[in-house]
């Protein structure tokens, strides 16, 4: 740890946080470094410091990765830290919390429980599934556009790794949200979410017409031999979550010591010269 004295500093608004520095501190950007001066406009690198000492996973890509995504998607509730699922089926629970283990390396078991049925007008018995892990949950946002909510999240591309993997995906969200027919070889798949069908009725080749707004949900058939439309193309996504991202620089405040100076401090951890400041990306620039 180094420290120096200084009559002027600046304050760094950004879309996160004030931090205050020496005018010349080395902030990264997608550019490079740039004095603290002169980053008005300009993009830092950022991370959420405290999650950089939590846990970390080792997600394996494969089928029973493609069901937890499947089924969370479907039945699942994603927390700030916690990944968890409610349901009728003890089966359909019990699938989950293998497929969430063989998966993620978390042991997950399952509870019974109950919760107020709407339609029934009564408590009904079900069981759960609750891992607490920030970085599972984290995953499971990004692989779904940032947004866990039903209603709002996105196809996850992540799926399109292999068919291995999408084919998890299609079972565990058809048992979650969807039912088996019994006079055709398939399965309807049931949400209101219009832009996730329509991107996974693209994969699979088949038609699909979304119900008139404020409607039933929609509905999307997937036929067994779907696979023979060689529709299916293999993405590359990485399965690890981004912990990094990027910040804008609102402001760059000059400030002038009145009194006693400033004490500007700096960091290396041998032989990496970086070091955060609020999860900002900084630098020694002495």
């Amino acid at each position: 740890m180094s420290a120096v004295k200084g009559r002027a500093a600046v304050d760094v608004v950004t879309s996160h946080t004030t931090f205050t520095v020496a005018p010349d501190q080395l902030l990264g950007t997608p550019d490079g470094w740039v004095h603290a001066r002169d980053s008005a406009g300009t993009v830092l690198a950022w991370a959420h410091a405290r999650k950089l000492c939590r846990k970390r996973l080792t997600i394996r890509p494969g089928y029973e990765f493609g069901y937890l995504v499947g089924a969370t998607c479907a039945d699942g509730t994603v927390g700030t830290n916690y990944v968890s699922l409610v349901v009728n089926d003890e089966a359909f629970a019990a699938k989950y919390a293998r497929c969430l283990s063989a998966a993620t390396g978390l042991r997950a078991r399952l509870e019974a429980v109950t919760r107020p049925s709407g339609y029934l007008g009564r408590d009904v018995p079900g069981f759960r599934v609750r891992v607490v892990s920030s970085y599972l949950a984290d995953a499971l946002r990004q692989y779904v556009g940032g947004d866990a909510h039903h209603m709002r999240q996105r196809f996850p591309r992540v799926v399109l790794r292999d068919r291995n993997v999408f084919d998890g995906f299609l079972d565990g969200y058809a048992d979650g949200d969807g039912c088996r027919s019994r006079t055709w070889a398939g399965r309807v798949l049931v949400s209101a979410n219009v832009g996730f069908l329509t991107e996974l009725a693209q994969v699979i080749g088949a038609r699909f017409t979304p119900r008139p707004q404020g409607t039933n949900a929609s509905h999307l058939v997937v036929v067994d031999n779907w696979p023979a439309r060689r529709t299916f193309r293999p993405e590359r996504h990485a399965v690890q979550p981004k912990e990094a991202a990027w910040v804008e620089v609102l402001e760059v405040r000059e400030r002038t010591a009145v009194g006693k100076p400033f004490t500007f401090y700096g960091y290396r951890l041998d032989p990496y010269p970086t070091f955060l400041v609020n999860g900002h990306l900084a630098r020694q620039a002495w």
